[in-house]
Formats: structure tokens, sequence, C-alpha cells
């Protein structure tokens, strides 16, 4: 999807995460066999399927709308995988 979609979404969200909502991020960015599937879904171009219309999934479209007209042109670094949550 859209590159950095995913991974911002799991920059600013992952760390805050329940084991459950990791769960079900896991499996949306691993089974379904198209990454534009998951833009469409997350831009609400199209309806997830019922297994993927989740609160994770509701929380990509959420963050998806960037409502804060953030520049989201790049994946984000991986040491954010190191920081500490904010």
């Amino acid at each position: 999807p859209s590159p950095p979609l995913c991974s911002l979404f799991a920059k600013e969200n992952l760390a805050r995460m329940s084991a459950e909502q990791l769960s079900r991020y896991d499996r949306l960015i691993n089974e379904p066999s198209n990454d534009w599937d998951i833009y469409y879904w997350a831009t609400e171009a199209k309806p997830p399927p019922a297994e993927f219309d989740t609160d994770v999934m509701a929380m990509l479209r959420e963050f998806a709308k960037n409502r804060n007209r953030e520049q989201r042109l790049r994946q984000p670094d991986l040491e954010y995988l190191f920081e500490p949550p904010r």
C-alpha cells in the first residue's frame, strides 16, 4: 500500500496495541495476497472482508485520513523499533 502507510501506522500505533490487536494487525499485513487490497480497505475505496473488518482496520482507516496533514512521503527509519513508546 502507498509504501509508507502500513509502516508509518506501525510506528505510531504498535507500541500501544494489545496482544490481540497485534495479532489482528499481523494477520492483516500477512494474509491478503495483494497489498493494494489493504490500501483500498484503509482508504475506504473498497470495503474489507468481514475477517479483516476489525478495530485494527478502523484504526488504519482513521490513520489513512491523515487529519493532521502530516507529510507521509517516505517510510520511517527502522530505528523507531528500538525507541521507547511515546
